[in-house]
């Protein structure tokens, strides 16, 4: 009697038991599987720009943590709509990641009547890993040093015109254009390019005479005196460029939210793949020889779990979109 009353109510206990053994042992199984398997790491842009030498620089250091290469593969064009596309199209394995900025997660899906991926539904957050600051630069051609001489050149030498290259159609930079044209009442029209380094080769050789991109699309050229870096949006001044104004100190609003950078995954990739990689990318960014590049390369660097950097790339969609609203754009 006693016996069969520990049988039954046991019965729960050890099916619960038998469960919770079966989950462990499956997810050890997948973990064994992860091990040693190239990990894609996407990123949307040419070899040799801005992202690009930041998925690099990760990568190497990613390799020891996850036991695993990690292969960067750039799948360029579009502003990284082919990038995100290809994540979208990837098994949700763990195999395939998408190293991204702001631009391809929070501004394209708003600019493009059919981006082909909804950032939403088809891409989960990973973590986030630094911020950075879009900022406008003038070439070495103008004789310009700070924003109202650029102004004043424009007014004086161009006739009130001028043209400002961007890195793509549609994107921050190109907003930025119109704004300061409509601010300072110049005509300033964008002029697009796929992607940084076609637009910066440009204003190192006078064919444009500014431009807006990000801090590490320019530093380097910024330092050398190549180009003039002559303000940048966010809420305080850059600490690489301590100099430089912000736009928010002349005068523009809602340009205090900094532009991201982060890892997505396919929707629907386990969770424990999604925290093993995320563990892994918070110890690398600890190291101070990565930490020391990537803010060399103009990044604050400042690892974010899953959930708060979700929190950060909703709240930045949603500041921009007020913004695209507000200018009357018409997604193409």
């Amino acid at each position: 009697m006693f016996c069969s009353r520990w049988i039954a109510a046991s019965a729960p206990r050890r099916v619960f038991a038998l469960g919770l053994l079966a989950a462990i042992a499956g997810f050890s199984g997948f973990a064994q599987a992860q091990q040693g398997t190239p990990i894609k790491l996407l990123v949307g842009f040419p070899a040799g720009a801005g992202s690009d030498a930041i998925a690099r620089t990760l990568a190497e250091k990613l390799k020891d943590q996850l036991g695993a290469p990690v292969v960067v593969e750039n799948r360029a064009g579009a502003g990284g709509q082919i990038a995100a596309q290809a994540l979208k199209a990837a098994a949700p394995d763990g195999h395939t990641l998408f190293l991204s900025h702001d631009h391809s997660i929070s501004i394209l899906p708003q600019v493009v009547k059919n981006a082909g991926f909804n950032p939403a539904t088809d891409f989960v957050p990973v973590a986030g890993f630094a911020t950075f600051a879009n900022v406008l630069a003038v070439s070495g051609g103008t004789p310009a040093k700070n924003l109202d001489e650029y102004l004043k050149w424009v007014r004086t030498q161009r006739g009130g015109k001028d043209t400002i290259g961007v890195p793509a159609p549609a994107s921050i930079p190109e907003f930025l254009v119109k704004m300061i044209g409509a601010k300072y009442k110049i005509d300033v029209q964008s002029a697009p390019y796929r992607g940084s380094a076609p637009m910066t080769a440009d204003m190192l050789g006078n064919q444009i005479s500014a431009g807006i991109a990000s801090v590490p699309d320019f530093i380097e050229n910024h330092r050398a005196g190549k180009v003039r870096i002559v303000a940048t949006i966010g809420s305080k001044r850059q600490a690489l460029l301590p100099q430089v104004p912000t736009f928010t100190e002349l005068g523009f609003a809602n340009l205090e939210d900094l532009p991201y950078y982060g890892v997505f995954a396919p929707v629907g990739t386990p969770q424990p793949v999604i925290d093993r990689f995320g563990d892994a990318l918070a110890k690398v960014l600890a190291m101070p020889d990565v930490k020391q590049k990537l803010t060399t390369m103009g990044l604050t660097v400042a690892y974010e779990p899953q959930g708060q950097f979700a929190g950060r790339v909703r709240s930045y969609t949603q500041t921009w979109q007020g913004i695209i609203k507000a200018s009357g754009f018409t997604p193409q």
